[in-house]
């Protein structure tokens, strides 16, 4: 999945997983304080698709892959809007699909950064599927994403604090620090077992 992103058009932002519409911003003056640190509302984004059959397998339900692709997609716009540079991906959390999302069904991902670290960011994506007819919404599954900034000969480079400032963004930013740990127990531990079998 590890490739380079470019920032589409955006439609209106959200926080992502509140439902809360919130009105877009420069970010200059923002951006300019705290070390230059960017807010989370600088980085949110929401999209959406409608679902046709091309999408779904033979029972009518969207496939897993696209799904995932448009997840990566979403993510990669907030990366790109913290770093305001190219973006990769680098890694991808578990992903549990709670329900099954429909032909016909509108699909909205709402994503923000939730932590940053030297060069990479963790993205959080929260993914609901509309019933445009009924109007009715579902929460099918979340996901969060790791992008690593990189320079035109794909090397990675640092990337602006963030800023969390509502105690939702907080909280995120502080589980987002403990998963960061996790998964870099998790990449010793595996080196270690690579060179153990060398």
């Amino acid at each position: 999945m590890s490739r380079s992103k470019s920032v589409g058009k955006s439609s209106d932002k959200r926080e992502a997983g509140s439902g809360k519409r919130e009105g877009t911003t420069s970010g200059n003056a923002n951006s300019s304080r705290n070390n230059g640190a960017r807010s989370v509302h600088e980085t949110q984004y929401e999209t959406g698709q409608l679902m046709m059959p091309q999408h779904a397998n033979v029972l009518g339900h969207v496939f897993g892959g696209v799904v995932l692709s448009m997840m990566d997609t979403t993510a990669a716009v907030s990366a790109i809007r913290h770093a305001r540079m190219a973006c990769v991906t680098v890694s991808v959390d578990r992903v549990d699909f709670r329900e099954p999302i429909h032909v016909g069904d509108l699909i909205i991902m709402k994503s923000s950064v939730n932590f940053v670290g030297r060069t990479s960011m963790e993205i959080g994506v929260r993914v609901e599927s509309e019933n445009i007819l009924t109007g009715v919404r579902r929460h099918t599954n979340s996901c969060y994403l790791t992008f690593v900034a990189v320079d035109r000969n794909g090397k990675p480079v640092p990337v602006p604090p963030l800023r969390p400032e509502t105690p939702e963004q907080i909280r995120r930013h502080q589980a987002a620090k403990e998963r960061r740990e996790t998964r870099l127990r998790e990449r010793v531990a595996e080196e270690g077992r690579r060179g153990g079998r060398a």
